[in-house]
């Protein structure tokens, strides 16, 4: 059955807003009048916040998202901003949290955890253990600002299904799509290239069979569940996928510890931190599926803010472990001349190692690029204004084919891409742009009069730090590019 019978509808609950004193219930209000235009199709939408009726009935609820208004006093508990409701059973479907929790977790654990040595060995293991827990310290409060701009358009926008561009458009201005459109559209192009030629390198090291039928067979049947797949059974896909990363993961620290020194593991030279940062922030990129977390999940920020942070926590300790176990095992080749990948010297010594990371590569490859696709296809979809309630393949041909195709072709250039994207469109993208939504949706005049309550605390000062560390890297970056050209 096609994916438009499971597609869920979304209805109002503002029968389950409630002053936090009184403990009452409003009753819900008329839908909007778009949810039966030809742009809004078999959608209900949910009221604007400041839209709600006055009139009152009694019926508690035991847990809230609290929601203030500007201009009164009171405070009022949100449990959800909406419903999703199956289209053919008429039955909610709320959105699991441990497949949000999978979800952010699959797609950050990408391919990128194989770099982490390559460029964090001159560091060593205990500077760039630090860099890699203040990197995820930045990227969980981005994605945090994310998801507070993305729930406030939709309860201001009436609309589930937000993406980046309707946030930066509301909050920023044409400038600010601009911005988010390009880096937007960049780095994720860039990221399921490089995906779509690893993938279809190991696959057909397994199968022996041409590397355009392994792209192929990858993009197309992964992008085949995105597509036709409901919440659940994507899930259920992703989240065997990252139980598959851990097994095989444990499986390589197991095997490729076995020559472990503890005291290589001390080695600190935060000299040589500032250059591994564009990496490491790359490899904890996710911040592109926030927005469809928050619908599946309803807008409920409780549910939200839980699945981003254990989301990242998962691949936080897996970096970790990883790094610790190459970093600590070459202590024996620190007097080679040779300075090549740690991996690839570990696979050199290590034969029984070759499998399994082939086998771990594929699967954190393939929980990344399902996360990808899922937000650049929303991304498009939001872009090309397409009809919010109906699954339409435009979106998808235009995220499967193009890296296929371009990966095919010539992938070096985008491998070559991939650093700049780190640099200077992740960093943009996922590091100044929330931080600058989220100061113009607090602190405009121009805002809604009623907000939800802010998921980042420390106000502007937070912000600042976010903008300015994001953009001294940047320069940083800059600097020595122009002074290193080569």
């Amino acid at each position: 059955m096609h994916a438009l019978s499971s597609l869920p509808l979304q209805i109002p609950a503002a029968a389950l807003l409630t002053p936090l004193k009184k403990h009452q219930t409003f009753d819900t209000p008329p839908l909007d009048h778009r949810a039966n235009s030809p742009r809004n199709p078999r959608r209900l939408l949910l009221p604007k916040c400041n839209q709600f009726p006055t009139r009152l009935s009694p019926k508690p609820k035991p847990s809230f998202t609290k929601c203030r208004s500007h201009d009164k006093p009171e405070e009022y508990g949100v449990e959800r901003l909406f419903s999703n409701v199956n289209q053919v059973t008429l039955k909610r479907e709320p959105g699991s949290l441990p497949s949000a929790i999978f979800l952010v977790a699959g797609t950050t654990v990408g391919a990128g955890i194989l770099a982490i040595p390559a460029v964090t060995q001159d560091s060593g293991f205990l500077a760039s253990a630090v860099a890699c827990i203040v990197c995820w310290i930045f990227m969980v409060t981005t994605g945090l600002l994310v998801a507070e701009v993305n729930v406030n358009t939709m309860c201001e926008l009436g609309s589930g299904g937000v993406s980046l561009v309707s946030m930066a458009k509301r909050t920023l201005g044409t400038a600010g799509v601009q911005i988010a459109c390009w880096s937007y559209i960049f780095i994720h192009y860039a990221l399921l290239v490089a995906y779509v030629a690893r993938s279809s390198d190991i696959i057909t090291n397994f199968l022996g069979i041409p590397l355009w039928e392994s792209a192929a067979l990858f993009s197309l049947g992964l992008g085949s569940i995105c597509y036709f797949g409901s919440q659940r059974v994507i899930g259920a896909v992703n989240g065997s996928l990252v139980v598959g990363i851990i097994i095989s993961f444990t499986g390589l620290v197991v095997v490729a510890s076995a020559n472990l020194h503890w005291d290589a593991l001390l080695k600190a030279n935060f000299e040589a931190v500032p250059m591994s940062i564009p990496i490491i922030a790359l490899s904890f990129v996710y911040q592109n599926v926030v927005p469809v977390i928050c619908t599946n999940l309803e807008g409920n920020l409780s549910k939200v803010r839980t699945a981003i942070v254990l989301g990242t926590a998962i691949p936080l300790g897996l970096f970790l472990v990883w790094n610790a176990v190459i970093l600590g095992s070459l202590v024996s080749q620190e007097t080679s001349n040779m300075v090549t990948d740690p991996l690839q010297q570990l696979l050199s010594t290590n034969g029984g190692v070759g499998a399994i990371v082939e086998v771990f590569s594929l699967l954190a490859i393939a929980t990344s690029y399902i996360g990808f696709v899922l937000g650049l296809a929303d991304f498009l979809s939001d872009l090309l204004e397409l009809p919010t309630g109906k699954n339409s393949a435009l979106p998808y041909i235009l995220t499967l084919f193009p890296p296929l195709v371009l990966s095919l072709l010539d992938p070096e250039i985008f491998f070559k891409a991939l650093d700049f994207a780190g640099t200077y469109g992740v960093l943009v993208l996922f590091g100044i742009l929330p931080a600058a939504m989220a100061w113009s949706d607090r602190y405009s005049s121009t805002s809604s009069s009623m907000k939800l309550p802010e998921l980042v605390p420390g106000g502007k000062v937070t912000l600042s730090l976010l903008i300015g560390g994001a953009g001294s890297v940047i320069l940083s970056e800059l600097v020595e590019k122009l002074g290193h050209p080569n």
